[in-house]
């Protein structure tokens, strides 16, 4: 079974790890997070405004530099992979795979992405992606990813000739917007493994989902939340 990596959320770090090699990484998470929440109406949804966001607004919610302090350098954009990497031992993920080829509800075409390096000694990276759409289609697409990756506590990705093992855990997720998932993942090939931690938040029409080591996903989440879903001032 072949997926392709640019219409599959959860698996983009999976993707640069495919690419680039497994890298050790060592950090530790710093534990449960104590930020305010978003706020959120009492019908359940947020008070940010529930029309889609363009790409180019998405695009200036990200994160930069500013935002994540001096250690941190953003990267150049990677030019889209039309590579395929196989899936094996995994049918939840072998079923979304056809799915995701023909565009069924995972495939959010109003999106921004940054990457991150940060200067630990590990080559460690943060990525952060936004993307836009009805509530209901986000939160389907969304869940359904994340609860693909559950189901296989193990499985194995090959990209290339690089075989790699993968193993999922699911994690209790901050009390932010109207739904949030999280996942930890240990990727491990030659005898290195490498610890991501990927989590997902949805505040009415915008998912903020961001990937990387899981110090780092939990000392930003909460401020890449905020910012991709301040409320619209502008005709509001």
């Amino acid at each position: 079974m072949r997926l392709h990596t640019t219409t599959v959320l959860s698996l983009s770090a999976l993707a640069v790890l495919a690419v680039a090699g497994c890298s050790h990484s060592s950090a530790a998470s710093s534990g449960p997070m104590s930020s305010p929440t978003v706020p959120v109406h009492p019908n359940g949804e947020s008070s940010l405004a529930r029309a889609p966001m363009s790409s180019s607004e998405l695009a200036k919610r990200l994160l930069d530099e500013s935002d994540l302090g001096a250690d941190y350098a953003r990267m150049p954009q990677r030019p889209a992979q039309h590579d395929d990497v196989s899936v094996i031992g995994c049918p939840a993920l072998e079923k979304l795979g056809g799915d995701a080829g023909t565009g069924v509800s995972l495939v959010f075409p109003r999106k921004a992405k940054a990457s991150f390096t940060y200067a630990d000694g590990n080559n460690s990276e943060l990525t952060e992606e936004l993307y836009s759409d009805t509530a209901a289609k986000l939160s389907k697409g969304i869940e359904e990813i994340f609860d693909a990756m559950v189901s296989c506590p193990t499985y194995q990705v090959v990209s290339g000739s690089t075989p790699i093992t993968v193993t999922t855990r699911n994690m209790p997720a901050p009390r932010l917007g109207d739904e949030r998932w999280s996942l930890l993942l240990t990727f491990t090939a030659d005898g290195r493994s490498s610890l991501i931690k990927q989590t997902a938040v949805r505040t009415g029409p915008v998912v903020v989902a961001i990937s990387g080591s899981p110090s780092q996903v939990d000392a930003h989440l909460h401020k890449a939340v905020a910012k991709a879903t301040a409320v619209r001032l502008t005709g509001r």
